[in-house]
Protein backbone atom coordinates (compact mmCIF):
# COMPACT_ATOMS: atom_id res chain seq x y z
CA UNK A 1 0.00 0.00 0.00
CA UNK A 2 1.29 3.56 -0.80
CA UNK A 3 1.17 6.21 1.83
CA UNK A 4 1.33 10.06 0.35
CA UNK A 5 2.83 12.77 2.19
CA UNK A 6 1.94 16.49 0.53
CA UNK A 7 4.29 19.18 1.59
CA UNK A 8 4.29 22.44 1.66
CA UNK A 9 8.10 23.02 2.22
CA UNK A 10 10.40 22.15 -0.42
CA UNK A 11 13.13 22.24 3.09
CA UNK A 12 10.82 19.44 4.72
CA UNK A 13 10.49 17.64 1.13
CA UNK A 14 14.44 17.63 0.58
CA UNK A 15 15.00 16.08 3.94
CA UNK A 16 12.33 13.72 3.94
CA UNK A 17 13.49 12.70 -0.27
CA UNK A 18 16.68 13.84 -0.32
CA UNK A 19 18.55 10.65 -0.16
CA UNK A 20 15.85 8.92 -2.83
CA UNK A 21 16.53 11.48 -5.58
CA UNK A 22 20.44 11.52 -5.15
CA UNK A 23 20.16 8.09 -5.78
CA UNK A 24 19.22 8.81 -9.42
CA UNK A 25 20.27 12.21 -9.71
CA UNK A 26 19.92 13.00 -14.00
CA UNK A 27 16.49 11.60 -13.63
CA UNK A 28 15.59 13.57 -10.62
CA UNK A 29 17.20 16.48 -12.21
CA UNK A 30 13.80 18.73 -12.60
CA UNK A 31 12.47 17.79 -9.20
CA UNK A 32 15.95 18.65 -7.47
CA UNK A 33 16.55 21.44 -9.24
CA UNK A 34 13.05 23.28 -8.76
CA UNK A 35 13.61 21.99 -4.65
CA UNK A 36 16.97 23.90 -4.51
CA UNK A 37 15.89 26.73 -5.67
CA UNK A 38 12.51 27.32 -4.07
CA UNK A 39 14.52 26.93 -0.60
CA UNK A 40 16.66 29.56 -2.19
CA UNK A 41 13.94 31.69 -2.79
CA UNK A 42 12.46 31.17 0.27
CA UNK A 43 15.85 31.88 1.81
CA UNK A 44 15.90 35.33 0.13
CA UNK A 45 11.84 36.01 1.01
CA UNK A 46 10.55 35.67 -2.44
CA UNK A 47 7.49 34.81 -2.18
CA UNK A 48 6.09 31.56 -3.95
CA UNK A 49 2.02 30.18 -3.87
CA UNK A 50 0.40 28.82 -1.41
CA UNK A 51 -1.04 26.48 -3.20
CA UNK A 52 2.29 24.56 -4.00
CA UNK A 53 2.64 21.07 -2.92
CA UNK A 54 5.60 18.42 -2.73
CA UNK A 55 4.61 14.91 -2.61
CA UNK A 56 6.86 11.81 -1.13
CA UNK A 57 5.23 8.54 -1.37
CA UNK A 58 6.00 5.59 0.87
CA UNK A 59 5.83 2.21 1.46
CA UNK A 60 4.36 0.36 4.69
CA UNK A 61 7.93 0.31 5.88
CA UNK A 62 8.72 3.69 5.12
CA UNK A 63 10.83 3.25 2.12
CA UNK A 64 10.14 5.67 -0.49
CA UNK A 65 8.69 4.83 -3.44
CA UNK A 66 8.73 7.99 -5.91
CA UNK A 67 7.97 11.69 -5.34
CA UNK A 68 6.41 14.70 -7.25
CA UNK A 69 5.15 18.27 -7.05
CA UNK A 70 3.30 20.91 -8.40
CA UNK A 71 4.73 24.11 -8.56
CA UNK A 72 4.69 25.43 -11.79
CA UNK A 73 3.70 29.17 -12.11
CA UNK A 74 2.09 28.47 -16.06
CA UNK A 75 -1.20 26.94 -16.84
CA UNK A 76 -2.43 24.64 -16.39
CA UNK A 77 0.00 24.18 -13.40
CA UNK A 78 0.80 20.65 -14.56
CA UNK A 79 2.19 18.13 -11.34
CA UNK A 80 5.11 16.24 -12.14
CA UNK A 81 5.48 12.89 -11.37
CA UNK A 82 9.01 10.42 -11.10
CA UNK A 83 9.06 7.24 -11.54
CA UNK A 84 7.02 5.02 -9.10
CA UNK A 85 5.03 1.88 -9.38
CA UNK A 86 1.76 2.13 -10.84
CA UNK A 87 -0.55 1.27 -8.32
CA UNK A 88 1.38 4.10 -6.23
CA UNK A 89 0.84 6.55 -9.26
CA UNK A 90 -3.15 5.38 -8.88
CA UNK A 91 -3.07 6.31 -5.51
CA UNK A 92 -1.77 10.02 -6.45
CA UNK A 93 -4.33 10.38 -9.49
CA UNK A 94 -7.32 9.13 -6.23
CA UNK A 95 -5.50 11.68 -3.41
CA UNK A 96 -5.37 14.38 -5.89
CA UNK A 97 -9.25 13.32 -6.83
CA UNK A 98 -10.20 13.85 -3.07
CA UNK A 99 -8.65 16.49 -2.68
CA UNK A 100 -10.82 18.78 -4.77
CA UNK A 101 -7.68 19.93 -7.58
CA UNK A 102 -8.36 20.48 -10.39
CA UNK A 103 -5.85 18.81 -12.39
CA UNK A 104 -5.86 18.70 -15.96
CA UNK A 105 -2.16 18.21 -16.76
CA UNK A 106 0.46 15.88 -15.61
CA UNK A 107 4.17 15.33 -16.81
CA UNK A 108 7.14 13.52 -15.76
CA UNK A 109 8.82 9.82 -16.61
CA UNK A 110 6.92 6.93 -18.06
CA UNK A 111 5.16 4.88 -17.01
CA UNK A 112 4.44 6.44 -14.05
CA UNK A 113 2.74 9.44 -15.11
CA UNK A 114 0.51 7.54 -17.53
CA UNK A 115 -0.91 5.29 -14.78
CA UNK A 116 -1.71 8.38 -12.85
CA UNK A 117 -3.56 10.39 -16.13
CA UNK A 118 -5.08 7.82 -17.09
CA UNK A 119 -6.69 7.15 -13.69
CA UNK A 120 -7.34 10.28 -13.10
CA UNK A 121 -9.25 10.39 -16.30
CA UNK A 122 -11.33 7.53 -15.39
CA UNK A 123 -12.44 9.56 -11.57
CA UNK A 124 -13.45 12.46 -13.46
CA UNK A 125 -15.01 11.06 -16.51
CA UNK A 126 -12.73 12.65 -18.92
CA UNK A 127 -10.09 11.35 -20.97
CA UNK A 128 -6.19 11.45 -21.60
CA UNK A 129 -4.27 13.17 -24.30
CA UNK A 130 -0.60 13.40 -24.95
CA UNK A 131 0.75 17.22 -25.05
CA UNK A 132 4.88 16.16 -25.93
CA UNK A 133 6.86 13.00 -25.76
CA UNK A 134 10.23 14.03 -24.51
CA UNK A 135 13.23 11.99 -23.27
CA UNK A 136 16.08 12.57 -21.07
CA UNK A 137 19.69 12.01 -22.43
CA UNK A 138 22.90 12.17 -20.17
CA UNK A 139 26.18 13.65 -21.30
CA UNK A 140 28.61 10.35 -22.02
CA UNK A 141 32.02 11.33 -23.64
CA UNK A 142 32.00 14.94 -25.12
CA UNK A 143 32.43 14.85 -29.30
CA UNK A 144 33.07 18.26 -30.02
CA UNK A 145 31.47 19.07 -33.70
CA UNK A 146 33.52 20.78 -36.36
CA UNK A 147 34.27 24.51 -35.31
CA UNK A 148 32.11 27.73 -35.83
CA UNK A 149 33.17 31.25 -36.22
CA UNK A 150 32.41 33.28 -33.41
CA UNK A 151 32.57 32.54 -29.51
CA UNK A 152 30.52 31.94 -26.73
CA UNK A 153 29.90 34.49 -24.16
CA UNK A 154 27.51 34.78 -21.13
CA UNK A 155 24.60 37.46 -21.72
CA UNK A 156 24.44 40.19 -19.99
CA UNK A 157 21.66 41.81 -17.76
CA UNK A 158 21.25 44.49 -20.49
CA UNK A 159 20.29 42.08 -22.83
CA UNK A 160 17.12 40.40 -21.02
CA UNK A 161 14.46 41.84 -23.76
CA UNK A 162 16.40 39.48 -26.64
CA UNK A 163 16.66 36.71 -23.78
CA UNK A 164 13.19 37.29 -23.04
CA UNK A 165 11.97 36.88 -26.61
CA UNK A 166 14.02 33.75 -27.68
CA UNK A 167 12.48 32.19 -24.74
CA UNK A 168 9.05 32.75 -26.30
CA UNK A 169 10.40 31.80 -29.92
CA UNK A 170 11.42 28.69 -28.28
CA UNK A 171 8.72 27.27 -27.01
CA UNK A 172 6.80 28.22 -30.20
CA UNK A 173 9.83 27.04 -32.49
CA UNK A 174 9.40 23.61 -30.94
CA UNK A 175 5.99 23.40 -31.16
CA UNK A 176 6.07 24.27 -34.81
CA UNK A 177 9.03 21.94 -35.80
CA UNK A 178 7.25 19.18 -34.11
CA UNK A 179 3.86 19.25 -35.93
CA UNK A 180 1.60 20.95 -33.12
CA UNK A 181 -0.06 24.24 -32.74
CA UNK A 182 2.43 26.70 -31.89
CA UNK A 183 1.76 27.32 -28.13
CA UNK A 184 0.20 23.82 -27.38
CA UNK A 185 2.84 22.68 -24.80
CA UNK A 186 3.81 26.52 -23.71
CA UNK A 187 5.44 26.66 -20.04
CA UNK A 188 7.20 29.64 -19.89
CA UNK A 189 8.45 30.66 -16.27
CA UNK A 190 8.69 34.49 -17.34
CA UNK A 191 11.34 37.30 -17.59
CA UNK A 192 12.11 37.15 -13.60
CA UNK A 193 12.75 33.34 -13.97
CA UNK A 194 15.28 34.62 -17.04
CA UNK A 195 16.64 37.32 -15.53
CA UNK A 196 17.58 35.26 -12.23
CA UNK A 197 19.94 32.54 -15.26
CA UNK A 198 21.20 35.86 -16.33
CA UNK A 199 22.56 37.14 -13.24
CA UNK A 200 24.12 33.70 -12.30
CA UNK A 201 25.69 33.36 -15.46
CA UNK A 202 23.34 30.23 -16.65
CA UNK A 203 22.58 32.06 -20.24
CA UNK A 204 25.09 32.09 -23.40
CA UNK A 205 25.29 33.73 -26.31
CA UNK A 206 27.27 32.87 -29.32
CA UNK A 207 28.71 35.88 -31.34
CA UNK A 208 29.93 35.43 -35.15
CA UNK A 209 32.56 36.75 -36.49
CA UNK A 210 31.00 40.15 -36.59
CA UNK A 211 29.56 40.47 -33.29
CA UNK A 212 26.23 39.30 -34.68
CA UNK A 213 24.04 37.56 -31.50
CA UNK A 214 22.76 34.46 -33.45
CA UNK A 215 22.43 31.75 -30.50
CA UNK A 216 21.10 31.27 -27.07
CA UNK A 217 22.13 28.23 -24.87
CA UNK A 218 20.70 28.49 -21.44
CA UNK A 219 21.30 25.71 -18.18
CA UNK A 220 20.41 25.69 -14.75
CA UNK A 221 22.18 25.59 -11.90
CA UNK A 222 23.90 21.98 -10.62
CA UNK A 223 21.44 20.01 -7.85
CA UNK A 224 22.86 16.75 -6.83
CA UNK A 225 25.46 17.58 -9.49
CA UNK A 226 23.66 17.65 -12.41
CA UNK A 227 22.97 20.47 -14.73
CA UNK A 228 20.52 20.97 -17.30
CA UNK A 229 20.69 22.50 -20.16
CA UNK A 230 18.24 24.38 -22.07
CA UNK A 231 16.71 25.98 -23.42
CA UNK A 232 19.06 26.02 -27.25
CA UNK A 233 17.38 28.15 -29.70
CA UNK A 234 18.68 29.79 -32.91
CA UNK A 235 16.51 32.63 -35.02
CA UNK A 236 15.53 30.91 -38.42
CA UNK A 237 17.62 33.12 -40.63
CA UNK A 238 20.81 31.88 -38.57
CA UNK A 239 20.27 28.28 -38.47
CA UNK A 240 22.32 25.52 -40.32
CA UNK A 241 25.10 27.21 -39.70
CA UNK A 242 25.66 24.41 -36.78
CA UNK A 243 25.78 27.22 -34.03
CA UNK A 244 23.63 24.89 -32.00
CA UNK A 245 26.35 21.95 -32.07
CA UNK A 246 29.22 24.47 -31.17
CA UNK A 247 27.20 25.99 -28.35
CA UNK A 248 25.70 23.39 -26.26
CA UNK A 249 29.12 21.49 -26.88
CA UNK A 250 31.10 24.58 -25.17
CA UNK A 251 28.48 24.65 -22.41
CA UNK A 252 28.57 20.76 -21.58
CA UNK A 253 32.38 21.09 -21.62
CA UNK A 254 31.88 24.09 -19.14
CA UNK A 255 29.52 21.91 -17.12
CA UNK A 256 32.13 18.90 -16.62
CA UNK A 257 35.11 21.29 -16.14
CA UNK A 258 33.13 22.58 -13.10
CA UNK A 259 32.37 19.27 -11.61
CA UNK A 260 28.89 18.36 -12.38
CA UNK A 261 27.38 16.00 -15.08
CA UNK A 262 25.62 17.27 -18.06
CA UNK A 263 21.71 16.73 -19.11
CA UNK A 264 19.44 17.82 -21.20
CA UNK A 265 15.56 17.12 -22.67
CA UNK A 266 14.74 16.61 -26.36
CA UNK A 267 11.48 16.57 -27.75
CA UNK A 268 11.25 13.31 -29.48
CA UNK A 269 8.96 15.06 -32.55
CA UNK A 270 11.83 16.86 -33.72
CA UNK A 271 14.38 14.41 -35.15
CA UNK A 272 16.73 17.54 -35.54
CA UNK A 273 17.92 18.17 -31.93
CA UNK A 274 17.90 14.73 -31.05
CA UNK A 275 20.60 13.66 -34.09
CA UNK A 276 22.13 16.73 -32.63
CA UNK A 277 22.88 15.88 -28.93
CA UNK A 278 23.33 12.51 -29.95
CA UNK A 279 26.34 13.42 -31.90
CA UNK A 280 27.66 15.39 -29.16
CA UNK A 281 27.71 12.15 -26.87
CA UNK A 282 24.60 12.58 -25.26
CA UNK A 283 22.68 9.10 -24.66
CA UNK A 284 18.97 8.75 -23.24
CA UNK A 285 18.20 8.30 -19.73
CA UNK A 286 14.32 7.94 -19.78
CA UNK A 287 11.31 8.54 -21.49
CA UNK A 288 8.81 11.07 -20.74
CA UNK A 289 5.53 12.85 -21.33
CA UNK A 290 3.51 15.86 -20.79
CA UNK A 291 -0.05 14.57 -20.78
CA UNK A 292 -3.30 16.11 -20.90
CA UNK A 293 -6.74 15.33 -18.70
CA UNK A 294 -9.27 16.12 -21.09
CA UNK A 295 -12.60 16.88 -19.26
CA UNK A 296 -15.38 15.09 -20.27
CA UNK A 297 -17.31 16.43 -23.12
CA UNK A 298 -14.16 18.54 -24.28
CA UNK A 299 -11.82 17.95 -27.28
CA UNK A 300 -8.12 17.36 -26.74
CA UNK A 301 -6.23 20.69 -26.91
CA UNK A 302 -5.13 21.62 -30.47
CA UNK A 303 -1.79 19.28 -31.36
CA UNK A 304 -2.08 16.69 -28.58
CA UNK A 305 -2.63 13.27 -29.43
CA UNK A 306 -4.82 10.39 -27.70
CA UNK A 307 -3.08 8.67 -24.86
Amino acid sequence: MAHLDFLTDPREFLAAAGDHLAAQPVVSTVVSTVAHTKVLDAEERHPHRADDWWLVVRDDAGQVLGVGMRTAPFAPRPAYLLSMPEDAAEAVAVALYERGEELTAVNGALPAVQACATRLARLTGGSTAVAQHTRLFQLGELVRPRPVPGRLRRAGVEELDLAVAWFRAFMLDADTQAGREPGATEHFAGADDVLRRIETGRIWFWEDEDAEVVHLTGSNPPSLGVARIGPVYTPPEHRGRGLASAAVAEVSRRILAAGARACLFTDQANPTSNHVYTALGYRPVVDMANLRVVPAGLTPPAGASSA
